[in-house]
């Protein structure tokens, strides 16, 4: 069995740090490359090897790729829902490009696998709103999701056509407090907390019901390693699996930190992103991934909360 070289093109993003740090942890730090357009985030920095890489040069990318004996790609680099909306024609244009430029790699040098991330974007108002399931109405109304929709039949077609092992996961909105968030819509279960702990005061640009499905990071960079390590006899879906852990309201998580800082206030100004968070559903049925790959969450709000507020600088 050959000894995996993995690359990870978006390692300075919100999941990209701490997606790198889990694979340097699993397969030995210098077995696992960060790449990104950005300057390599602090918490990187002497952990392992470092490119300045642009996922749209394809040729530079495929240079990288052998130079470096890359077995594995993990491609994170992408314009979220939020700033997609600012730009369509750059959104486009870095999801999709970036994407067939991996697969197309990938099947020319026999990678084992790629990684790439999908959303809870690819769903639109036509989705049902309360569960809803693995295979269903999808019509995205934002150029993120459309993009994200794409993508999942350009990985279908990857493995169905040429073989290539690509894997992929529906995020949910993810919260962390280890990088900043990237400019999504469910931005703001993120900045709640650091306003919380800073100011004890927060204005929220959803309404106060608005109910989305979440993931705190820890459960998505386990739900990623564990897609990756199954057995590509039991990967069922290779457009994206569903993944959830919970679902809450601004509301909620409002009353989650008040029980640690009773002094905290949210008010309430919807703005642009409250008809993309209206788009999509208040909650997700993932069973596919829990009977194909053993898909568990671990944490719930109060959990997270807990964790959240205890780790965030002060």
């Amino acid at each position: 069995m050959r000894k995996e070289k993995i690359l990870v093109i978006g390692a300075s993003g919100q999941i990209g740090v701490e997606l790198t740090l889990a694979l340097r942890k699993l397969y030995g730090e210098n077995q696992v490359v960060a790449a990104d357009l950005r300057e390599q985030n602090p918490l990187l920095q002497g952990t392992g090897p470092y490119v300045s890489l642009d996922v749209m040069n394809k040729e530079m990318l495929h240079v990288q790729i052998i130079r470096q004996n890359i077995t594995q790609v993990y491609l994170l680099a992408a314009i979220l829902s939020a700033t997609g909306e600012k730009n369509p024609s750059l959104a486009w244009n870095l999801n999709m490009q970036g994407l067939l430029n991996v697969l197309d790699i990938a099947r020319e040098e026999k990678l084992s696998k790629v990684f790439w991330p999908s959303s809870i974007a690819v769903f639109g108002p036509s989705s049902p709103r309360i569960n809803c399931p693995q295979q269903t109405v999808i019509e995205p109304t934002t150029v993120y999701g459309i993009s994200k929709y794409a993508g999942e039949f350009w990985c279908n077609y990857y493995w169905n056509r040429f073989g290539v092992d690509v894997r992929s996961i529906r995020y949910p909105g993810l919260i962390s407090y280890k990088s900043e968030p990237g400019g999504g819509t469910t931005d703001y279960a993120v900045e709640i907390y650091r306003e919380a702990l800073s100011k004890k005061k927060y204005t929220c640009f959803l309404k106060e019901d608005t109910y989305l499905p979440m993931m705190y990071m820890p459960d998505a960079i386990r739900a990623t390693l564990e897609l990756m390590e199954a057995s590509a006899s039991s990967i069922k879906f290779r457009t994206s699996y569903n993944v959830s852990a919970m679902s809450f309201s601004p509301r909620e998580v409002c009353a989650s930190i008040q029980q640690h800082i009773p002094a905290f206030e949210m008010k309430v100004v919807p703005d642009y992103r409250q008809q993309i968070a209206d788009s999509w559903p208040q909650s997700i049925d993932d069973q596919a991934a829990r009977s194909d790959w053993g898909w568990k969450e671990e944490y719930n709000l109060d959990m997270m909360t807990t964790d959240m507020l205890k780790n965030l600088p002060h």
